[in-house]
């Protein structure tokens, strides 16, 4: 009876250790399984959440970013009464028949034909995505809104709908000056007086600009692109996106970028140690300009025949000062007295030392004088402290030879400075 009962509890004692091996046992699989599936899990799961909410961030910030531009587009445009009509993008839409007639594109965006409501035709600028806070945007409405000039094209009105941004201007119907310079085209081809005239109406709106305003708006672009020409081809500045505006009392102003496009921007923008940037940039790009208009060709000239001829405004002064006879198209006396006029005083415009430069007024003066009235200037340079070779075959490693022709501003500026 007593070996009976020994074995009942061997069998218990038995049975409980069975028990618990069973149960460490399958505490072990459990656990297997959990590392295997569950664990993985649980991070695919954090990871995925992880990712969803950084990404609602990501567009959070990017629609706070979008919707403070458009906010101060919206503050600047409650804040300032204009002339200029505001229109809806879908009245846009409507007078561009769906963008059907592309005039152009640039690094704004593109410019195409509308009709108002009026019948008369308009050229309407889509602005690319705002950057820096609207600036371009504001500024060119700022600038254009308040301006009346027969040289200056006039903003009829524009579109600040969200992201959609259009500039409404009067159609010009005969384009930008740029097709009529160093055309081969017949049909695009003005005489040396037409030019001469134009260039006097050019410079007539910058003075205006400089001194005609309340405030005094310094272009910082003007070159043949940004020139348009009426039916009557008396030319109207535009693209006011890099203008500034200053007090009429700032002689040297303070800008935080380059602005421009290669080929006519003033060097004092690069060189700070030939003197402060003024409203002589502007006369900078107009002499550029100038030389172009009176030539008729590009001022820069990789595929010149002689080197010297790279930088024209060099060979253009040496045939000056030998007197000898620029070869142009066959012309009147009047007509190569206006072009020999306009070659002198774009030489003028263009000296190194904003100091050195005539003001608009001035240049007026000497484009409507008499050529035995001008005096000719120092030999342009191109560079501080450059000395320029008398030999006609100058190394063209001494010249800068850029050719581009995009406006740019190096960095993003406070539109509030």
């Amino acid at each position: 009876m007593v070996k009976g009962i020994l074995q009942i509890i061997g069998a218990t004692r038995s049975s409980r250790l069975s028990q618990k091996d069973r149960d460490y046992k399958n505490f072990i699989e459990l656990g297997k399984i959990t590392s295997r599936y569950l664990v993985p899990s649980i991070f695919l799961v954090r990871l995925t959440l992880g990712i969803m909410v950084f990404s609602v961030l990501l567009i959070y910030t990017c629609r706070r970013r979008h919707i403070s531009i458009y906010e101060n587009i919206e503050v600047f445009l409650r804040g300032n009464t204009l002339m200029p009509i505001r229109y809806s993008y879908k009245d846009i839409k409507k007078m561009t028949q769906r963008f059907k007639d592309k005039l152009g594109e640039g690094g704004f965006g593109l410019v195409y034909k509308g009709k108002l409501i009026s019948g008369s035709f308009a050229a309407i600028k889509m602005l690319d995505k705002p950057k820096g806070n609207g600036q371009d945007f504001i500024s060119e409405v700022t600038t254009i809104g308040r301006i009346h000039h027969a040289n200056v094209v006039r903003l009829i009105g524009f579109c600040a709908e969200r992201s959609k941004r259009a500039l409404v201007y009067e159609f010009m119907p005969n384009g930008s000056l740029d097709k009529y310079i160093s055309t081969k085209d017949d049909a695009f081809s003005l005489s040396s007086n037409k030019m001469y005239e134009i260039s006097l109406g050019v410079a007539r709106g910058i003075a205006y600009l400089h001194q005609g305003c309340d405030m005094q708006i310094l272009h910082f672009d003007i070159k043949p692109h940004n020139i348009l020409l009426d039916e009557n081809f008396i030319p109207k500045i535009s693209d006011f996106g890099l203008a500034k505006l200053y007090p009429n009392d700032n002689s040297i102003v303070t800008i935080t970028a380059a602005r421009g496009t290669i080929g006519y921007m003033a060097p004092e923008l690069f060189y700070k140690n030939i003197g402060g940037v003024s409203y002589k940039a502007d006369v900078y790009n107009f002499g550029m300009l100038l030389m172009e208009m009176a030539s008729k060709r590009r001022n820069l000239n990789p595929h010149a025949d002689h080197s010297s001829q790279l930088f024209f405004p060099y060979w253009i002064y040496n045939q000056l000062i030998e007197e000898r006879e620029i070869e142009m198209d066959e012309m009147t006396n009047e007509g190569k007295n206006n072009v020999k006029k306009m070659f002198i005083t774009a030489l003028w415009c263009i000296q190194l030392k904003p100091s050195d430069r005539p003001a608009m007024n001035k240049v007026i003066e000497m484009l409507e004088g008499n050529i035995e009235n001008i005096e000719m200037p120092p030999k342009p340079s191109f560079y501080p402290n450059e000395m320029i070779m008398e030999d006609p075959d100058v190394k063209s490693n001494e010249i800068e030879s850029e050719t581009n022709v995009d406006s740019v501003s190096f960095i993003e500026e406070d539109p509030t400075q």
